[in-house]
């Protein structure tokens, strides 16, 4: 071997290893300075440190992967701890629920419990189950608040049009989701099996309002279901941006179509967190009906009454649960929407934390990682 393929074989191995000390004395990476909006962001009285609090919100905005977000408010024990905005959304933004619709239905529900209007346990006052023989019948409102009535249904379907919800929202059911909804067979035993059904909700909805009207006139049923919500709900908690959304035959379209500003999402957020309590203390929603809607089904640990529980799911796959046991408090609960709108209410914590935007499938687990983020930076009480 001649001297120079010595000399080059030596140097193929030394340099490997010169970069790898090079390495070692590089100076680490500078974290991004935050910028006066990052942070004006953050309240003075967060009860949390300020500039982690920014950066992880700030991170919330600007981090590839997680898609967009819109707003973020955060509610530290019952003060307005951070608000932020993408571009071209604002305080006066009103965002669409999409599905945290449903835990708004099941506050109505509830409330209508309390007023004796109707029963959790009887049977569901759907005339269509009631006849002799319908196996229907045994379906309670326990049961279709937590999503385990045993209707036919496919949530979400391939291609879209066999989907029950789209087939319900904007196809053969359109103009009477209620109808579409409860015409649906049994394909379970009602009370044995967990399915998420965004047509459950609406059967909820239109029973609410055969609770508040006799009538059957679309305008008497929007009527009823609106100033009930405004008188009992909304007004007193100061949530003057709520829009709902009825169907054509007044029913109100419980499962997914409600607007409001991301502060108003807030304020509906501490009211549970509260257990029903406005936050001048008057009670709005029974104590108990709140213990319930976080309460474990018994055919589903993450899921109570409309509402998503942030319990583990025994042989599941972590990934595959909606948020995130394995880091905060499993006394979290929290409505979810479709795309990624979150109201994640942390009692534990005192916190409620609201983010709206638009994240797909993929970058929803690494966007909820983020908001983990900044629930951790609040201790437990």
């Amino acid at each position: 071997m001649t001297l120079a393929s010595r000399f080059h074989n030596h140097a193929a191995l030394i340099a490997p290893a010169l970069l790898l000390l090079a390495g070692c004395d590089a100076a680490p990476p500078v974290e991004k300075s935050l910028d006066e909006a990052a942070l004006a962001a953050v309240t003075k009285d967060a009860g949390a440190p300020k500039d982690q609090l920014a950066r992880a919100i700030d991170d919330l905005f600007t981090m590839q992967g997680l898609g967009e977000t819109r707003a973020v408010v955060v509610m530290a024990d019952g003060k307005l701890a951070a608000e932020r905005y993408g571009a071209g959304y604002d305080a006066d933004t009103r965002f669409v629920s999409w599905s945290m619709a449903k835990t708004v239905t099941a506050v109505l529900i509830g409330m209508l419990v309390a007023d004796g209007k109707l029963s959790l346990d009887a049977p569901s006052p759907v005339p269509l189950w009631q006849r002799p023989g319908d196996p229907r019948s045994a379906i309670t409102l326990r049961h279709l608040l937590q999503m385990r009535s045993g209707l036919r249904h496919t949530e979400s379907g391939d291609p879209p049009y066999e989907s029950s919800e789209v087939r319900m929202l904007f196809l053969d059911g359109r103009d009477d989701m209620a109808r579409w909804a409860k015409e649906q067979p049994l394909e379970a035993e009602p009370g044995k099996v967990f399915e998420y059904s965004s047509n459950t909700t609406v059967i909820l909805a239109d029973i609410a309002a055969g609770a508040l009207t006799e009538s059957s006139t679309p305008e008497a049923r929007r009527k009823a279901v609106a100033d009930y919500l405004q008188e009992r709900l909304f007004g007193p908690l100061g949530m003057e941006s709520m829009v709902l959304e009825f169907d054509a035959a007044g029913t109100l379209i419980g499962g997914s179509l409600m607007h409001a500003t991301a502060r108003d999402w807030a304020m509906f957020g501490e009211m549970l967190r509260l257990k029903g309590r406005a936050p001048g203390g008057e009670q709005l929603v029974p104590q108990r009906w709140v213990e319930a809607m976080v309460t474990p089904s018994p055919a589903s640990p993450h899921y109570g009454f409309q509402t998503w529980l942030n319990r583990p799911i025994p042989g599941a796959d972590p990934a595959e649960h909606p948020l995130f046991p394995d880091r905060v408090p499993e006394s979290l609960f929290s409505l979810i929407g479709h795309m990624g709108q979150y109201v994640l209410v942390s009692p534990s914590q005192r916190v409620t934390l609201v983010r709206l935007g638009h994240s797909d499938s993929e970058q929803r687990p690494p966007m909820l990682q983020q908001a983990a983020d900044v629930l951790d930076l609040y201790p437990q009480r």
